[in-house]
């Protein structure tokens, strides 16, 4: 199982039309093969910050089957414009015994 963990600053007053389309967002992500679950986190000292934590079967499942997806074209569509810096996405691996 790998974690991606995206950190999400989006633009000031903006936060409600991105949670908006995040919820219809979030259908598109669970329908991926490999897609494991999600959780959106909004940051309590910074109300334009969230952390994006989704889990995948594998890396691939990211990397290969959800961004070139037409399904990841409509995830652009709906929450790419909101970012400003545009996020780093990073994925991590479970080491607990």
């Amino acid at each position: 199982m790998i974690l991606e963990i995206a950190m999400l600053q989006v633009r000031p007053g903006l936060t409600q039309e991105f949670e908006s389309n995040f919820a219809v967002a979030s259908k598109i992500l669970s329908s991926m093969p490999g897609y494991l679950g999600h959780s959106l986190r909004r940051c309590i000292e910074d109300k334009n910050k969230y952390a994006l934590l989704i889990t995948w079967e594998t890396l691939e499942a990211h990397t290969e089957g959800f961004r070139k997806s037409s399904g990841y074209l409509e995830w652009k569509a709906l929450l790419h414009h909101f970012y400003d810096p545009f996020p780093i996405v990073e994925h991590f691996e479970d080491l607990s015994p």
